[in-house]
C-alpha cells in the first residue's frame, strides 16, 4: 500500500488581512501593480504574494508570524530603493510607510520608520532642527539609518547612525524591542550600519537632533578638459575640508554633453564660504559657472533633493502624496570607499570611463571629520577612515558601463563598499561592507534570527 501523502495548506492570506490594522494587497487587488512597484522600474516583473502596508509594530509582528508559519520569504520595505530590489520579492513584503510620524521633543526627534527623508526635514524644520541624512527625497529613513547614512552635514555631525539614540525592531520571533547602548545593545550596534532587513524590522528611530541656521549651498562647473584636474585637486581639498564644509564631485557624461561640477553645502554664511572655494578656484581657474545661495536648512535640503521649485509634499512619487511629481528611474550602480587618494593611473582611467559614449555619472561624496572621529567598531558601519565615497551610477538596466568602470578603480581603491549601495555583484561582500565587523554582525544574527527568517542574498 503507497503511504499516504502530507501536504501542508496553502497561505491564509484572508486571515492575514483580518488580522492587520492596517491593509494587506494582494494579486488580483486593484492596488497591486501600485503596491508592489520599487522606486527603480528595472524590478515591476516581480509578483510578492502579497504587500503588507502595517500601521504598527503588532501589525509587523503578525506579519512575520504568518511568514514563518508558511514559511515565506520576508521582504522589508520602507522607501523602496534598494539597489538591487531585494525590498521586494515573491514572498511578503511587510511595508511600514504608513508608519511615517515625526515628532519633537526635547532636542530628540522621533521617526517612523517609513518616514520619506523630505518629509522628516519638512517636520523638523518646524522645530528648527534637522537630523544628519541624504539628499534623495523619497528614501526611507530606515534603510538610510540601518546601512550608516551618508549625508551632506555628515561631516559636521556624523553619519545618520551616529546621531541614532534609540531604535526600535521587531525580531523574528515577533517581540518589538526598544535598543539603545544599554538594552539590547549588540543588537543596537549591528543596527547602525549592519544594513537593512537583516535581523528585524525597524519600526522607530529616536535620533539627536542639531540646531539649524543660514546655510549656503554651492555648485561650480568647468569645462570638460579640467575634468582630471578636479579630481585631482578635490580629493585632497574636501575631506581635510573644516567640519562645516561638505563638497562631492560629479563627473558625467549626458545628452548635454561632459560635466565637471563640485557642489556642496556650507553651514554658514556666504562670506564664509568664499575664502574655502579659493583653493579650487587657484587650482582650477574660474568656474564657468557659479550658483552660490545662502538659505535656510530647510530650503537647502530642497535644492539638495532637487526639489527646490517644489513644496514638499509635490517633492514625491506620484501616489506618495495627492501632488506627487517626481518621478520614477530605472538605474545601475556600483561603489567603492576610497581610503587613498585615487592615484595618477586611476584618475586618467576615471576620466576615461566617464567620456566614454552614453550616460553615466561618478559621485564622490567627501568623508571625513566628525564621522571618522568615531572608532571603526563603535558601529556596524566600519568605513571611518575612507576620505570619500564614490558611486558609480548610469539610468537603465545594462550593467556593463558601471562593472567596467568599477573594474578599471578597484585596483587603486580595492575592495570597500556601501552597503546602502547594495551591490548583487559583490563575491566578497561581507568585508567589502563590513571590514573586520563582519563577524560580529553574524554572532548578532545567530542571536536574533537563528532560524534566518530574514533571508537577504547578501544577508550576515
Amino acid at each position: 500500500m503507497a503511504p499516504l501523502l502530507s501536504f501542508a495548506p496553502p497561505p491564509d492570506w484572508t486571515g492575514l488581512g483580518r488580522t492587520l490594522k492596517g491593509t494587506l494587497v494582494r494579486p488580483g487587488d486593484r492596488a497591486y501593480d501600485g503596491a508592489r512597484r520599487l522606486f527603480n522600474p528595472a524590478f515591476d516583473s516581480v509578483r510578492p504574494g502579497g504587500v503588507a502596508y502595517c500601521a504598527d509594530a503588532s501589525d509587523v509582528s503578525a506579519c512575520l508570524a504568518f511568514a514563518r508559519k508558511n514559511r515565506l520569504a520576508v521582504h522589508p520595505r520602507s522607501g523602496g530603493h534598494s539597489y538591487a530590489g531585494w525590498s521586494t520579492g515573491p514572498g511578503l513584503v511587510v511595508d511600514v510607510s504608513r508608519m511615517d510620524t515625526v515628532t519633537y521633543r526635547d532636542g530628540r526627534a522621533t521617526v517612523g520608520a517609513g518616514a520619506k527623508l523630505i518629509d522628516v526635514y519638512g517636520k523638523l524644520a518646524r522645530h528648527g532642527v534637522s537630523i544628519p541624512a541624504g539628499t534623495c527625497p523619497t528614501v526611507g529613513v530606515s534603510g538610510l539609518t540601518l546601512g550608516g547614512g551618508i549625508g551632506v552635514v555628515s561631516r559636521k555631525y556624523g553619519l545618520t547612525c551616529d546621531a541614532l539614540e534609540s531604535v526600535q525592531i521587531v525580531t523574528a520571533d515577533g517581540r518589538l524591542l526598544t535598543c539603545d547602548a544599554q538594552h539590547h545593545a549588540e543588537l543596537f550596534w549591528a543596527c547602525r550600519g549592519g544594513g537593512g532587513g537583516n535581523v528585524g524590522v525597524a519600526v522607530s528611530f529616536t535620533f539627536l537632533a542639531h540646531q539649524t541656521a543660514q546655510v549656503t549651498a554651492f555648485f561650480l562647473h568647468w569645462p570638460w578638459r579640467k575634468a582630471a584636474a578636479a579630481v585631482r585637486t578635490w580629493q585632497a581639498w574636501a575631506p581635510a575640508a573644516p567640519d562645516g564644509l561638505w563638497a562631492n564631485l560629479h563627473l558625467s557624461r549626458d545628452t548635454g554633453g561632459l560635466d565637471v561640477q563640485i557642489g556642496g553645502l556650507f553651514l554658514g554664511p556666504q562670506a564664509g564660504l568664499a575664502p574655502l572655494l579659493k583653493p579650487l578656484t587657484d587650482r582650477l581657474g574660474a568656474p564657468s559657472s557659479r550658483s552660490v545661495r545662502q538659505t535656510t536648512h530647510h530650503h537647502a535640503m530642497m535644492i539638495m533633493a532637487g526639489c527646490s521649485g517644489l513644496s514638499v509634499s509635490q517633492c514625491h512619487l506620484p501616489g506618495q502624496t495627492r501632488d506627487g511629481r517626481l518621478s520614477r528611474e530605472a538605474f545601475t550602480a556600483k561603489s567603492h570607499f576610497a581610503y587613498r587618494r585615487i592615484p595618477a593611473a586611476g584618475v586618467d582611467a576615471l576620466v576615461s570611463w566617464v567620456a566614454r559614449k552614453g550616460g553615466h555619472t561618478v559621485l564622490l561624496d567627501a568623508m571625513g571629520g566628525a564621522v571618522a572621529r568615531v572608532p571603526e567598531g563603535a558601529t556596524a558601519f566600519p568605513h571611518r577612515q575612507a576620505l570619500f565615497s564614490v558611486q558609480y551610477y548610469a539610468p537603465g538596466r545594462d550593467r556593463s558601463w558601471v562593472r567596467g568602470v568599477h573594474g578599471a578603480l578597484s585596483p587603486h581603491l580595492g575592495d570597500h563598499a556601501y552597503v546602502n549601495y547594495i551591490d548583487p555583484d559583490l563575491a566578497s561582500w561581507r568585508t567589502a561592507y563590513y571590514g573586520g565587523n563582519a563577524g560580529r554582525l553574524a554572532q548578532v544574527k545567530a542571536a536574533y534570527d537563528p532560524d534566518r527568517l530574514f533571508r537577504l542574498p547578501q544577508g550576515f
